[in-house]
């Protein structure tokens, strides 16, 4: 079993926005579950694509269940 991990950058990348942004959104609550190790913060691929996965609406009047934002 391989897991794929990645950077702060990498995620502010494939999303575009910042990695301040993806720093506040940590410290709020929001987004994908991350890995803190020794100091370097790791996002696993998978919990990445079910946060995104989570996020899909089909209308803009659809409310928001759960942690998505």
């Amino acid at each position: 079993m391989s897991v794929n991990h990645m950077n702060q950058r990498q995620l502010a990348n494939r999303w575009g926005v910042s990695e301040a942004c993806l720093e506040r959104w940590r410290s709020e609550g929001i987004g994908p579950v991350f890995l803190k190790l020794r100091g370097r913060v790791m996002y696993r691929l998978e919990d990445v694509e079910t946060y995104e996965a989570s996020c899909l609406r089909k209308s803009t009047s659809e409310r928001v269940s759960g942690g998505a934002a």
